[in-house]
């Protein structure tokens, strides 16, 4: 966000004081290949730290969630002793579809996450489930996530869309994951956090391109025709959207849409950080309102929800340019058509699926043009 930056609690500029990243536990048990491997002495084993010396004596795996990534279950468990663990948490291991699993593979998805877990979730603050257990091996894939069960926490729909306490609810946890972070020399460095550089930018750009063609080709026929045509004239500008992203840097989420949000107890509880980066914030809070609400409602609250989130960076102590808040809003109104064209080249196809991608390119559609993000594209790379 140009013209914003981050101030330490003394004025200073300083980084915020948080936790080093997590050290492997030494009994901590191998990442899983699959949801068979998680038996009870591999839950003992991970869950140690919290329940120890009480041991898991059943555990029983029930798939859950839409994820079209990783395999989500929640286990349900049972202790030798009575109550020394949660009875229930959410497991996240590597996906059963093997095109899924490489599409992991490609993104880092399971990397992603693992790592965010162990070295950034702990200290921030933003409404999000804990977390039990971490692990990823890079040499095999293999990973598990173990995470609180937010039950009966309600899920919002990204087909129906957000209402307006959600939506309001949403932007106040993103501006707060992203004040924590802003401009922070130190969070640049974890070599698991992705970040746009030349390579991966025209990285992007080939497979927009040749994921374009598949997305017409499956959904042309269900999209706006103006947005269609906005599909098909994108990929050759995606380079330059990329690399050319003004302002200070912070962890973004990346996939911060309805799907991805609880409501729990009032509060909108963020889940699903596999696409977690190193990128400018707004890019996130675009992509949310972009595709998160109906394209009218939109219209009404954009302009509303832009100043509550430059409201609550400016007070988390971050200097924010809201006419520069503004363009950069415009600027990347494009990236959730990106993600659109993109994503679902890359991830098993389902119905619901199907519906989603659909809705998330009207929406994303309408939002660029609405907003002439085309405008502010720099020139081909």
């Amino acid at each position: 966000m140009t013209g914003g930056e981050r101030r330490g609690e003394d004025g200073s500029g300083g980084a915020r004081e948080r936790g080093q990243p997590g050290k492997p536990d030494q009994r901590a048990p191998a990442a899983p290949t699959s949801i068979a491997e998680l038996t009870p002495a591999w839950c003992t084993a991970a869950l140690a730290p919290l329940i120890a010396p009480a041991r898991v004596v059943s555990c029983t795996a029930h798939p859950i969630g839409t994820g079209q990534v990783a395999g989500t279950y929640r286990l349900h468990l049972a202790y030798d002793r009575p109550g020394a663990g949660p009875p229930t948490c959410v497991a996240k291991v590597p996906s059963s579809d093997k095109s899924s699993r490489v599409a992991a593979a490609v993104t880092r998805s399971y990397e992603i996450e693992s790592g965010f877990y162990r070295d950034l979730a702990p200290s921030l603050p933003v409404s999000l489930p804990a977390c039990h257990h971490s692990a990823f091996d890079p040499a095999t894939g293999a990973c598990a996530v173990l995470l609180e069960d937010l039950a009966p926490a309600r899920p919002v729909d990204q087909l129906v869309g957000c209402d307006a306490d959600q939506l309001g609810g949403a932007v106040t946890e993103l501006a707060r994951l992203h004040g924590a972070y802003w401009a922070d020399p130190d969070v640049a460095r974890l070599s698991w956090l992705p970040h746009t550089d030349r390579s991966s930018a025209t990285g992007m750009a080939g497979l927009a391109t040749a994921s374009c063609r598949r997305f017409l080709r499956r959904y042309g026929d269900r999209l706006d025709p103006d947005v269609a045509e906005l599909a098909e004239r994108f990929p050759p500008d995606v380079a330059g959207y990329l690399l050319h992203r003004p302002g200070p840097r912070t962890v973004v989420h990346g996939d911060f849409r309805a799907d991805n949000l609880m409501i729990r107890d009032g509060r909108v509880t963020v889940v699903d950080w596999q696409t977690v980066a190193h990128e400018p914030g707004v890019t996130d809070l675009a992509y949310l309102l972009g595709g998160s609400v109906r394209s009218e409602i939109r219209r009404e609250v954009e302009g509303d929800m832009v100043r509550l989130y430059a409201e609550v960076l400016r007070g988390a102590g971050i200097a924010v340019d809201a006419d520069a808040c503004w363009a950069d809003y415009r600027r990347y109104a494009l990236g959730g058509l990106l993600m659109a064209i993109v994503a679902s080249a890359l991830v098993v196809r389902t119905e619901r699926g199907d519906g989603m991608f659909v809705t998330m390119a009207n929406r994303h559609g309408r939002h660029a043009l609405d907003l002439d993000a085309r405008a502010l594209l720099p020139s081909r790379v």
